[in-house]
């Protein structure tokens, strides 16, 4: 069954040459039966290996729905996500990794728990497939977060997500890391939409390693949390506090005088 609206697909991209052809023929094969209108975006962020020339060849074969962004420099993950965001034109976006550890063709499984109402549908990993430390980091932070943001989905750090392109136009995302999902799924659910989740597969990594896991990248994601705490739980808090406090003052409801 097909839905009546448009589907933007966009992947970010570093140094994922290997994985990106095979990733990009299941999704054109899975978006031609979910609607007749859509548009594939690969962000290139900077890549150092054959990622360019392989986007070029696979132009040429899946044709115009096919738009590439290129990032001269590396921007980092909350980078590329802003830029594939910034070039989707549907009303409709869908993103995964471009490393090949989601399969685009699930794609079915967030759109049988779309509705008008729901502004997000995320996955969550039946079974994550990485080494034992990338999973006990992993849920440490997920965890961590979760508590911290009060976020309710079960899986931050599951990218593979379907999003009204409206909704996120007006979330003005600042992550330059991988921070960005906290930032984004936390902005979402602070605007009151509904939220819809389906498990989905997760699948061992063929080719390149992880950005994330270096302690640059670590680092930095460990300053943008704290920044996000400041900005998306601490400030409001603040904010709710004072003007409960003014509500109580004395006078605060006086009518004023005739």
């Amino acid at each position: 069954m097909k839905v009546g609206e448009g589907i933007s697909a966009f992947f970010p991209a570093y140094n994922d040459a290997p994985s990106l052809p095979g990733l990009l023929r299941r999704a054109f094969a899975a978006l031609e039966q979910a609607t007749d209108d859509f548009e594939v975006i690969v962000v290139n962020d900077g890549s150092r290996d054959g990622t360019a020339a392989v986007l070029e060849r696979m132009r040429q074969e899946l044709g115009p729905r096919l738009r590439v962004v290129t990032h001269e420099n590396n921007r980092g993950y909350g980078g590329a996500l802003r830029s594939g965001f910034a070039a989707a034109t549907r009303d409709l976006v869908f993103y995964t990794d471009g490393d090949g550890q989601y399969d685009p063709a699930e794609i079915h499984l967030l759109l049988e728990r779309w509705t008008p109402n729901v502004g997000l549908v995320n996955g969550y990993k039946r079974l994550r497939q990485d080494p034992w430390h990338r999973i006990l980091i992993g849920r440490v932070y997920n965890g961590v977060a979760r508590l911290v943001f009060r976020i309710r989905i079960r899986d931050i750090d599951c990218d593979f997500r379907l999003i009204r392109r409206s909704l996120v136009e007006n979330l003005h995302l600042e992550s330059t890391s991988g921070t960005i999902c906290l930032e984004l799924v936390r902005k979402i659910e602070m605007t009151g939409c509904e939220v819809a989740e389906a498990a989905v597969n997760h699948y061992p990594r063929l080719y390149g390693r992880s950005q994330f896991f270096r302690w640059r990248s670590l680092l930095c994601t460990a300053w943008q949390f704290a920044r996000l705490y400041i900005r998306l739980v601490l400030v409001p808090a603040v904010a709710s506090a004072a003007q409960s406090l003014s509500s109580r003052a004395p006078g605060a409801h006086r009518k004023p005088a005739a």
